[in-house]
């Protein structure tokens, strides 16, 4: 698949986070999606453990600004860019003081679960959605990575649902059996219903756990990515209701080509 508008939104990325499955599977995907034709934008958090200035990240003041509201709560929205060494791919960084300046990613010193994290995850969705529209730029296809993103197709299909930037928009999650210890604020339904989104299916939230919440992103994505070989059985069952169509698990090396191809099954099966 080339000439498509390819969104990347990922919690981590290499060299901007650590080598893990996530990070080099993004770079290695996204580099391969750009060098056959596609036009690929890549978004993540600012975490505070990212060093700004070895990155060379600077605030972008046209994008920057907005304040998003999380819980009935105004947060100015920043916006940082960086690219990715030796190759022709902009990062934008979601940045706010109150929710990522901390040094750390999603625990404290003692590892304890932030109780915040569930109003990051929903700033960075807005942030995400927010500032593609800025930049007038209508995805085709946009491929999540990691859990902080999990809000993003439910607020794609119900509050952007009548947004011709999102229209017809595909989306593929990419999943991984690296659950995190704790669980999601209690009151994230709650906030969620604060922003007019007042779905049944919502009720999966009420055990904000790991796999509750990426079962709640698969139900409104488009198609799954198997980002490990294997899931516990609520997983594999989920997905066999849903129907969901789904790419087997493939190492990090082999995903070029691979990735291409489901692409293109995705965006003919959603079209048909």
């Amino acid at each position: 698949m080339t000439g498509k508008r390819i969104l990347y939104v990922s919690s981590d990325l290499f060299p901007f986070s650590s080598e893990n499955s996530i990070s080099l599977s993004v770079l290695k995907a996204t580099k391969f999606m750009q060098s056959i034709g596609n036009d690929v934008r890549i978004f993540m958090p600012r975490f505070g453990v990212i060093n700004e200035r070895r990155h060379q990240l600077h605030e972008v003041i046209r994008l920057s600004g907005k304040n998003l509201v999380i819980n009935d709560i105004d947060q100015p929205l920043l916006i940082k860019v960086a690219s990715i060494p030796d190759a022709r791919l902009q990062v934008y960084f979601i940045d706010n003081e109150e929710y990522f300046k901390r040094k750390a990613i999603y625990e404290d010193e003692n590892g304890i679960f932030f109780q915040d994290n569930d109003e990051r995850a929903l700033f960075f969705t807005k942030g995400v959605l927010e500032t593609v529209k800025k930049l007038n730029w209508k995805p085709d296809i946009i491929h999540l990575y990691g859990w902080i993103s999990s809000f993003i197709p439910l607020y794609i299909k119900s509050l952007y649902k009548n947004d011709p930037v999102y229209n017809n928009t595909k989306l593929i999650v990419s999943i991984y059996n690296k659950p995190f210890q704790g669980y999601l604020n209690k009151d994230i339904i709650k906030k969620i219903k604060f922003d007019g989104i007042k779905l049944k299916k919502l009720k999966l939230l009420e055990n904000p756990n790991y796999f509750n919440l990426i079962k709640f992103c698969m139900y409104f994505s488009d198609a799954i990515i198997k980002g490990d070989l294997s899931f516990p059985q609520e997983i594999e069952d989920f997905i066999k209701i849903k129907k969901l169509l789904v790419l087997k698990y493939y190492p990090v090396e082999k995903i070029e080509t691979v990735y291409q191809q489901f692409y293109k099954e995705t965006f003919l099966e959603q079209i048909n």
